[in-house]
């Protein structure tokens, strides 16, 4: 069992049935380091699409038009980007 991620609360774990099934539990805050430079590696090589990713861009002086459309597209693959 790979635990990822993070919560501000603890987790109640089923500790006599992780014993019994002979469980492993790690856990990870985040992605490894190593795992940025790989996953940038592996678009550039083609082997990895970004083309599911929905990107808008506004100028930073329309921070307040960028700021309703996040609110009301956020999402999955769904990105807001301010450029200076």
């Amino acid at each position: 069992m790979v635990l990822m991620g993070g919560l501000g609360v603890n987790v109640a774990l089923p500790y006599r049935w992780i014993m019994r099934n002979n469980i492993t539990l790690r856990g990870q805050w985040m992605c490894p380091r190593e795992a940025v430079p790989r996953f940038i590696a592996l678009v550039r090589s083609g082997l990895v699409s970004l083309d599911h990713v929905d990107v808008t861009e506004f100028p930073l002086a329309e921070i307040n038009e960028a700021v309703t459309h996040a609110a009301a597209n956020g999402g999955a693959f769904r990105l807001t980007v301010l450029r200076p």
